[in-house]
């Protein structure tokens, strides 16, 4: 298949839809592409084999051979753990009434019923060449059959079946855990229709939410090939030059631009065995060779497998966490010896130097710059992990930007092979690989050769890419809105220190947040003024989104901490007010906004999202008002917000009391949802919706203010609110008084609850009277002020500050 994943999402493939899915396989890969699947809207039907025997269990259950919960148990077992699992693989827990179990037995003639089947057995090619020969003899003609594999080859799996069979036939490789890990390979057979594979990327991607990357049919396909390259090649420096796991870690982690997991705790979290299997798998596949030396597996891992120390599935590997005295510990192994022993910190001028800069890229530049013991062993991994991803380019991907995708999103590196390249220099590095006696693929220096610097640049606002021997313009989906390339494209219309206003086309801006972590501050909410009045006079609407780790972790609370501890209330009172402001002056304005959060939003980033007309959330969106765990209440609209949506939600004659139980709770238990369908729950806005790909969340928001403005946008106009009154409030502060005097908040707690309480029901007031925003905004920058004030409210938020976690006082 001849085409660039650009291409593939070009095509249309508008006839063709996925309304049901099977998946044969309930283990812990099978299990979580159900529960995925079910996450996307699609009910699953979920099949295994049949026990040979009952146990002692179904013998004391009087379950008999035929009965079908006996038949069934596997499938119903494993979808029954997918709400308790610890990998949280749905988004909400009854999506899990989504999957139907089965057995292959009693219900392989419902297949025949479904759009897509995913074949997840066992990794052995004769397993999987006979289920498929058996999938093959029920399927209908054009369903969809995949095989989730991590190197099998797809190929070899149905060349016993039909012609017919092998052009609807691909693989699909998840990676684990399938709703968090954002890669899907898709790998087309010789004779898959292009088709099929251009409508498999179009669904996994927008549907699924996936990460796509088009792989070939070789061992390990993309990601576990170089993934597994890669650690390897570690193991051996590491043996070489007498390193230890803690030393190996250090270097091989975020100064790298890699995980925290680096390379022993990322060994141990995969699975030791299991990594073993992988690597044995390139080492049978390919030809006698240096390449087939480097995919030999080491001797100590054959013996941690065999001693079963497999990582944290067999309680220890290279790493073991003990209890003792004085709490958890965590001990690493000495490879020499094979004992545990305390870890050691790692500490190093290079390491340093990383530490001291921010960004991904300024650390790797830094950490291999400043030359050491350390920066030695990571440089040493590094250009052996680049020349191998040349000399791959072509047999497992055609292009670039496949590679450095499937390494970002399948293994968490910050950069892909080739960014990496270009970031450290490439004719410089490939200069000093050659001096250190490496040989470098002969397409390399002829790029070089012939006057190029990089494998990517930047040209009038594009991305060109190397692609079969000429730079190439990166193709992306329509869906795919880049900010970073908007900006370097000149189409920033604002911007000041912490925020940016953007030029979307189409007569639509975005606001865009630039501040450390994104925190709300005073020169955010400046912007948030500014924008307003720009897209009043010049725009057809506003978007609220950007391209952070996380949307925003809440309010400046560095800045509130230094301003109280000073007794500098009047400047605290004037930021309180212009956060205020600024949220209604967005509430109010004559053109839609629409708010597009991803991962984190918490606090006053919610609060920001809350005034726009639509909220756009990302599947994987903790969104959630959290600032009682710093011993505050939400002081920019967020109670008044919640207490408005409350009063408009029921009827006129209705009882406020049980809604606002629920709020109350969830704003002093500082709760976040755990999805951005959680959040719709939690919020109950009913015209907000969730986008499952979050690279699409810009351009979703977008079509939302186009599609607005087109339907004639009415501004909204001020809200009342009919408010519990002191009756309410009684009833949520006697609830609160109760888990005090129970133990299970504390006297502190119990001074914000009361707050809290006071604000959401309106105060001193009778029940049913009607309040106005201000008012309501009034009640909480009073109770926002006076907690402020309070020493133990001061200790939680330098508390929050210094360690990262909340402080119970």
């Amino acid at each position: 298949m001849n085409k660039t994943l650009a291409q593939v999402f070009a095509h249309k493939t508008a006839s063709r839809t996925i309304s049901k899915a099977a998946v044969i396989g309930s283990g812990v890969m099978g299990s979580g592409i159900a529960a995925h699947l079910a996450n996307a809207g699609i009910p699953c039907l979920l099949l295994d084999m049949v026990p040979k025997s009952l146990s002692p269990e179904d013998e004391k259950a009087g379950l008999s051979l035929t009965d079908p919960k006996f038949r069934n148990k596997l499938a119903t077992k494993a979808i029954a753990a997918l709400p308790k699992s610890s990998s949280a693989p749905l988004y909400v827990a009854d999506f899990v009434n989504r999957i139907t179990p089965g057995n292959t037995e009693d219900h392989f003639h419902l297949l025949k019923d479904v759009d897509w089947i995913i074949e997840v057995v066992t990794e052995k090619l004769d397993i999987k060449k006979s289920i498929l020969k058996q999938i093959e003899g029920v399927v209908k003609e054009g369903t969809i059959v995949s095989t989730n594999t991590s190197g099998i080859s797809v190929n070899a799996m149905v060349e016993d079946c039909s012609e017919s069979f092998r052009r609807n036939f691909i693989g699909t490789h998840f990676f684990n855990p399938p709703r968090h890990m954002k890669l899907l390979e898709v790998i087309p057979g010789f004779d898959t229709d292009p088709e099929i594979s251009e409508f498999m990327v179009n669904f996994c991607s927008k549907r699924l939410g996936k990460g796509v990357v088009l792989a070939k049919d070789t061992p390990n396909f993309i990601s576990n090939r170089i993934g597994t390259y890669g650690l390897l090649v570690t193991l051996h420096e590491m043996k070489e030059n007498n390193y230890t796991v803690e030393e190996v870690d250090a270097a091989t982690g975020p100064v790298l631009g890699r995980p925290k997991s680096a390379t022993f705790r990322t060994l141990d979290l995969v699975g030791i065995d299991t990594f073993v299997h992988v690597a044995q798998n390139v080492y049978d596949s390919v030809p006698d060779g240096l390449e087939k030396d480097i995919f030999s597996v080491p001797d100590v891992l054959n013996e941690l497998v065999s001693k079963g120390w497999i990582g944290e599935k067999g309680g220890q590997g290279f790493y073991k966490k003990v209890k003792g005295d004085q709490g958890s510990k965590i001990l690493s192994l000495d490879l020499s010896t094979m004992d545990y022993n305390p870890s050691a910190k790692v500490r190093s001028a290079s390491l340093e130097a990383a530490k001291a800069v921010k960004g991904s890229r300024k650390k790797i530049k830094a950490f291999l710059g400043t030359k050491d013991r350390y920066s030695e062993l990571a440089w040493n991994v590094l250009k052996q992990v680049l020349i191998y991803s040349a000399d791959k380019l072509s047999e497992i991907a055609d292009s670039i930007e496949d590679i450095d995708n499937a390494m970002k999103w399948g293994f968490n590196w910050e950069m892909g092979p080739f960014e990496t390249w270009d970031l450290i220099g490439l004719p410089e590095s490939v200069q000093r690989m050659e001096a250190e006696g490496l040989v470098v693929p002969a397409w390399v220096k002829d790029w070089i050769a012939a006057g190029n610097k990089s494998f990517y640049q930047q040209k009038e606002g594009a991305v060109l890419h190397f692609f079969k021997g000429a730079y190439k313009e990166v193709e992306t989906q329509p869906e795919l809105i880049s900010l970073q390339s908007l900006k370097a494209q000149n189409k920033i219309i604002r911007q000041n220190s912490g925020a940016n206003l953007i030029d979307l086309s189409d007569d639509v801006a975005c606001l865009e947040f630039t501040s450390p972590n994104n925190a709300i501050g005073a020169d955010i909410l400046v912007m948030i003024q500014q924008s307003a009045e720009e897209v009043r006079a010049n725009y057809r609407g506003l978007v609220i989104a950007n391209e952070g780790r996380n949307f925003c972790v809440g309010a400046n609370l560095m800045l509130m901490l230094m301003e109280a501890q000073s007794g500098d209330w009047d400047e605290v009172d004037d930021i309180i007010r212009l956060f205020q402001g600024s949220m209604m002056k967005l509430k109010g304005l004559e053109k839609p906004v629409v708010a597009a959060p991803h991962r984190m939003t918490l606090g006053g980033g919610v609060e920001a999202c809350l005034p726009a007309d639509r909220i756009i959330f990302s599947a994987e969106s903790y969104f959630g008002l959290v600032e009682t765990g710093v011993g505050l209440i939400p002081a920019g609209g967020g109670c008044k917000e919640l207490a408005l949506m409350t009063s408009d939600r029921l009827s006129p004659d209705a009882d406020l009391q049980p809604e606002l139980n629920r709020i109350f709770e969830m704003i002093a238990m500082a709760k976040t949802s755990t999805s951005g369908h959680e959040a719709l729950r939690m919020y109950g806005r009913s015209q907000d919706s969730v986008v499952m790909n979050q690279d699409f969340r810009i351009y979703e928001a977008k079509q939302a203010v186009l599609e607005m403005e087109r339907a004639g946008y009415q501004p909204k106009v001020s809200g009342k609110a009919r408010v519990a009154g002191r009756d309410g409030r009684a009833v949520l502060q006697m609830g609160a008084l109760g888990l005090k005097n129970s133990g299970y908040i504390s006297d502190h707690d119990y001074l914000i609850a009361k707050k809290l309480a006071n604000i959401l029901t309106g105060g001193d007031v009778a029940p049913g009277t009607v309040v106005s925003e201000q008012y309501l905004l009034d009640l909480e920058r009073e109770a926002f002020l006076s907690l402020l004030g309070e020493v133990k409210t001061q200790q939680r938020m330098q508390h929050m500050l210094s360690k990262g976690k909340p402080l119970r006082n």
